[in-house]
Parts: C-alpha cells; structure tokens; sequence
C-alpha cells in the first residue's frame, strides 16, 4: 500500500503537481509510527517527536519535491501568505504560488487540508481549514489571493480529515457556522446534546460561495483510517502529514 495520496481533479490541470502524505514509511517511532510498529513518516516538529526522525523525514520528502516546502505556523486562522515572497516560517493558514518550482504546504492530522489550481496551471494554493479557520472564511480568502494574482477558473481537492462520523462538536461550533449553514443542514444533534459535523459539506459549502466549483476528494475519514492517517482526536500524541501542491519547474 503507498505511503504517498495523489490527488485527483475534475480537470487536467496542465503543469500543476500534487500530493498528500500518510502516516506510513519514514523514521519515526511510537507514538509517531505507522500504527503497525513499523516507522512512521511524521513531518510536524512541534508535537514532541524526535527531531532527528522528523528531520530524516522531511530529507526524504524533499527528494519528490522541487525545492524545500514553504512551510507555515498554523494558527487556526484565515490568512494567506504569498509562498514565493515569504522568509522564515509566516503564521498564517494558507499559501499561493505563481513561481514554478514553490512548494505550498500544509500539516494537518484532523484538520481538513484543500489544494487549489487554477486551470491554466499559473496559480496553486494550499490551506489549512480547521473548523476555526473554516468558518473565519480561509479557503474563500484564499481564492481571492490566488483571482488577485491572475487565477481565473478555480478547482481544488479536499483531502483526508476528520469524517462526519466523529467530528463531534458543541453548539458553539454551530453557532459558529449560523453564516454559512443557517438550517444546520451539516450539524447532526446527538443524545448527549452535542453535534456531529461535516467539514467536508462545510468546506464544500464555503467554496461554492466563493465561486469555486470543481471539486474532488473529500472521503477521508482521518479518525477511522487508523492504518494510513494519524489523528489528534483519536490518538491524542500524534504526527502529523503534509499536503503539497508546485507548478513544475
């Protein structure tokens, strides 16, 4: 079984290449593995994992990749940086590209990952939509960066996350998304008075709104999927996996 997901798209999107990791392969040992004893392929360095695994890790997802990933500090918010432009490690949510060769990126482990391309292959981007920046508007904010920066028509893939099953949440989740989802159509409310959400129906819901229509992926399920995903809600200490998107160089 691969240790690497290749999105799909609607459309060919010409130059533009992709691709999400698992929890499988690399250096890394328990807590961090691959969820059968064997090394798992951990690139998060903040979540307590031996810095030299995570290191050997990150070596050899570079060696798929045209140039060192721009990598972000995720902050669970809605803005978008330009990953041609940046230094250093930005906090921010979401990057865009127009250079061939830069590598947008994002580490997820629960968190909902969506990649965009334009269809001309001139524009991509990567965001981080967990439920706090998913309802700050982060994948509209960022089909706006990548339209400012020539995009026209705009497709994106939704890779793996927290299923509809097990994204149990409070009302103040809901309230949170009353915008977006004013019936709850996407909340189901349980026994216990809590919610079970769909961040893929709210993902897919915001990026209609925004004008982006063709979409792919979005039947993941991060929680279930123990033997390909790590997930914070199931685990707790865990890695974490990266999604990656470049216009060749």
């Amino acid at each position: 079984m691969s240790n690497l997901i290749v999105p799909a798209w609607k459309l060919d999107p010409g130059p533009v290449r992709a691709l999400c990791t698992t929890r499988r392969g690399g250096a890394s040992q328990a807590p961090y593995d691959d969820g059968a004893g064997g090394p798992g392929l951990n690139l998060g360095q903040h979540v307590g994992d031996d810095a030299a695994h995570v290191s050997a890790n990150r070596a050899w997802l570079r060696t798929l990749l045209p140039s060192d990933p721009v990598w972000l500090n995720q902050v669970h918010g809605a803005a978008v940086v330009d990953a041609g432009a940046v230094s250093g490690v930005p906090d921010a949510d979401a990057s865009f590209a127009t250079t061939p060769g830069v590598v947008c990126a994002v580490l997820t482990a629960d968190c909902l990952p969506v990649l965009f391309c334009d269809m001309a292959g001139k524009v991509v981007a990567a965001a981080h939509a967990g439920w706090r920046g998913l309802a700050a508007g982060v994948l509209g904010n960022t089909a706006t960066r990548m339209r400012e920066a020539g995009a026209e028509r705009i497709q994106a893939w939704l890779g793996p996350a927290i299923g509809p099953r097990r994204f149990e949440v409070g009302a103040d989740v809901r309230k949170a998304f009353a915008g977006l989802d004013p019936a709850g159509r996407h909340f189901a409310l349980q026994p216990n008075g809590k919610y079970l959400a769909d961040i893929y129906a709210l993902a897919r819901l915001e990026l209609h709104a925004c004008g982006v229509d063709l979409l792919d992926g979005g039947d993941f399920c991060t929680v279930e999927d123990a033997p390909r995903f790590y997930s914070y809600r199931r685990d707790g200490v865990t890695g974490r996996m990266a999604s990656l998107i470049w216009i060749d160089a």
